[in-house]
């Protein structure tokens, strides 16, 4: 079996925090406990079956996504490495914020993908 090693860059860790204390303040401890198990769960699923990450076109031709709920996951992967790069609310305009965000995101790949490989 394939053993793929998945990372959470630093802007997903810090989007992962602004869902739980969101979810907190909206709909309260216990549900917000359950979004945050659904994320994990589907961090595993990803690495466990890293082809569920689809790519979207009319969103972008660099990232791949995979949705949990009411997010998604926007990841890049190489050889046996899927890195999470940010997570968005899936009503969010997805392409304008990657638009926004695509440099850096880039950027932040390319430096991790130099530390993976090196």
């Amino acid at each position: 079996m394939l053993v793929i090693k998945l990372e959470l860059t630093r802007r997903a860790m810090l989007d992962l925090h602004e869902i739980k204390d969101y979810s907190i303040q909206a709909f309260g401890q216990n549900v917000a406990s359950e979004y945050l198990d659904d994320v994990e769960a589907a961090l595993s699923m990803i690495q466990e079956y890293p082809d569920l990450l689809k790519s979207k076109k009319n969103i972008s031709n660099f990232f791949q996504f995979y949705q949990v709920r009411n997010h998604y996951l926007v990841c890049t992967r190489a050889k046996r490495h899927v890195i999470v790069l940010t997570i968005k609310h899936c009503q969010m305009d997805i392409p304008e914020r990657l638009l926004e965000l695509e440099p850096n995101l880039l950027k932040e790949a390319e430096l991790l993908y130099g530390k993976l490989f090196e």
